[in-house]
């Protein structure tokens, strides 16, 4: 049904765009470019509500930097709304649509994935399909990454774009390791002897952290004795007989954890000078760049390297969306669109900038573009595509909240 609906509304827009052409008299490429030029245009002066997590400085630098160039190049004010939870996002527009508020909506632009993104979607707070219509698109290319039109297995119909990946890895400081005559965990098996032998040098975020979240989900995908199950929504499986095996495992671990497992730190940025004074020996990030980043940056020693689990990590994409209320939806595409770009993909990839892997096809891109990926410095820390090794898929985004309240009921009664 999904992609029967998918089908008649590029259907729909495909008969649009050729009867602009028609009665025109041009092609339906150029009424294709003709259409965007006019949304561009129709931007200037516009104002962008860009709602996204505000906790990352480096990641507040690359959206200031994307401010200045969208204000350069198509006089649009980009204002960047710092958040530290983008379910509140969901909440405020969902709260607007009750009252009625259709028009002049407080966000017009909105970093999001998972469960709020099928939260909007199931609400009707969105607005598109867009994403199809945006040239820089043309980069994406979902029959080598699926994960960029499927949203922990919601299909995304056009509803948001993609904007960047990210896959789970560990953090490990090479030096403490060599003089402990140890080598990092490779799956959760090892990760529960490796706390055994080292007690109160392993912690993880305090769920609903992102990160700490992740960690969960990466758990449960290796331990449980059905992992088929977790691409289902969780109401078509047996919750309790799916996650006994995480609760088993996480009842063993906590208290060989720092503080015995009574306190967690708020998120996966905490880990770090927790690593680098040697209170902890593994820290974990989403984002494969982050180590070298923070080598980068002087947060972590050069010493510092990623691993990943030898039967893989969990892996997925990051979108942009528009609410269905916003008023300024041209504007928000034109900021979408270029943020999409090569050139804006490529800045933010960069190690030395944020590091966040880009949605780009490398087959879509030629020349210079494509060299623009090329150039960039991997960084001390950053493993290579292949050494990333197996991407495990997402559980379904409906496992979150049940994952997360199920954690809370046992642990932090």
């Amino acid at each position: 049904m999904n992609i029967l609906r998918t089908w008649s509304k590029q259907a729909s827009a495909a008969l649009v765009m050729a009867t602009v052409a028609f009665i025109s008299g041009v092609s339906a490429s150029e009424a294709k470019t003709t259409t965007w030029q006019t949304i561009v245009e129709q931007s200037k002066g516009q104002t962008v509500y860009f709602n996204a997590w505000g906790g990352s400085e480096q990641i507040n630098d690359y959206i200031d930097w994307a401010t200045d160039q969208v204000d350069k190049r198509y006089g649009i004010a980009l204002k960047h709304v710092k958040v530290s939870d983008t379910s509140n996002v969901v909440s405020r527009v969902l709260a607007e649509k009750a009252a009625g508020r259709n028009s002049n909506g407080t966000v017009d632009l909105v970093w999001i994935n998972g469960e709020n993104f099928r939260s909007m979607k199931q609400n009707g707070l969105l607005f598109g399909p867009f994403v199809q219509d945006l040239p820089s698109f043309k980069g994406v290319n979902p029959q080598e990454n699926p994960s960029t039109v499927l949203d922990f297995g919601e299909p995304v119909e056009g509803l948001e774009a993609p904007w960047g990946m990210a896959q789970l890895v560990f953090i490990y400081d090479t030096d403490s390791f060599s003089r402990k005559e140890t080598v990092p965990p490779a799956n959760a098996s090892e990760l529960l002897e490796f706390a055994r032998k080292h007690k109160g040098r392993v912690t993880y975020p305090l769920p609903p952290d992102f990160v700490g979240t992740t960690f969960l989900k990466q758990l449960l995908s290796e331990l449980t004795p059905d992992p088929g199950a977790l691409l289902k929504p969780v109401s078509a499986a047996d919750f309790a007989a799916v996650t006994s095996p995480l609760w088993r495992y996480l009842d063993e671990l906590h208290p060989l954890l720092w503080r015995e497992g009574e306190t967690f730190p708020a998120n996966n940025l905490a880990l770090t000078p927790m690593l680098d004074d040697g209170e902890i020996l593994l820290s974990m990030t989403f984002n494969p760049a982050y180590a070298s980043s923070a080598i980068a940056n002087g947060e972590l020693p050069d010493t510092v390297r990623t691993y990943v689990h030898d039967v893989g990590t969990l892996g997925n994409t990051h979108f942009l969306a528009i609410p269905f209320n916003s008023d300024s939806t041209g504007a928000a595409q034109v900021v979408i669109n270029f943020l999409l770009s090569p050139e804006a993909q490529a800045h933010k990839a960069n190690p030395d900038v944020w590091g966040d892997p880009t949605v780009l096809s490398m087959s879509q891109l030629k020349g210079v573009e494509r060299k623009r990926f090329s150039s960039l410095p991997l960084g001390p820390a950053t493993l290579s595509p292949e050494a990333l090794g197996k991407v495990l898929p997402e559980p379904h985004s409906s496992w979150v909240a049940e994952l997360e309240d199920a954690w809370k009921a046992r642990y932090r009664q």
